[in-house]
């Protein structure tokens, strides 16, 4: 049985998942498909915390479908900006695990993660599926991916009227 750690970058799902589909993200559907038959070493959901009660009752249901939340203060610029990413968490937690486990999944369409990517797949012989929006994931990030898994279908939310 593979040895599976997940980590999903929740700000960038939500955003293009949002952006792409016009709805939102299925994640225990997510879950079941990307854990099937799989020992779960780890499995991480990283996003901001603005401690709004909405936000706090979707980190519950994360909790509950079996991720580890890790959360990094939401931090409003005075220009009006915001800053909350969390690519070198991510990005250190894969590298870390990397010695435990056969296959790590990442959920993110971001590009910055090709390098950690090519990096678990060739020195470490991990193999790394990837899950994003098609048209918002970089190119970069699906080539370096051993598998490449667009969302759509049963991994979106269908709207309520």
């Amino acid at each position: 049985m593979d040895r599976v750690a997940v980590f999903v970058d929740v700000q960038n799902i939500f955003y293009t998942v949002k952006q792409s589909c016009g709805c939102h993200f299925n994640y225990q559907a997510f879950w079941d498909q990307a854990t099937a038959g799989r020992e779960v070493v780890r499995a991480f959901a990283y996003a901001i915390d603005r401690r709004d009660p909405k936000q706090i009752r979707f980190q519950q249901i994360l909790e509950s479908i079996g991720f580890e939340v890790k959360l990094k203060p939401f931090i409003q610029r005075s220009d009006g900006s915001a800053k909350g990413d969390w690519d070198v968490g991510i990005t250190l937690d894969m590298i870390e695990l990397a010695r435990e486990i056969d296959v790590a999944v990442l959920a993110s369409g971001d590009g910055d993660f090709d390098l950690v990517v090519k990096k678990l797949r060739d020195p470490y012989g991990v193999q790394v599926e990837v899950y994003g929006a098609r048209m918002l994931t970089a190119l970069s990030l699906i080539q370096a991916a051993t598998r490449f898994f667009p969302i759509e279908g049963r991994l979106l939310l269908p709207n309520k009227p």
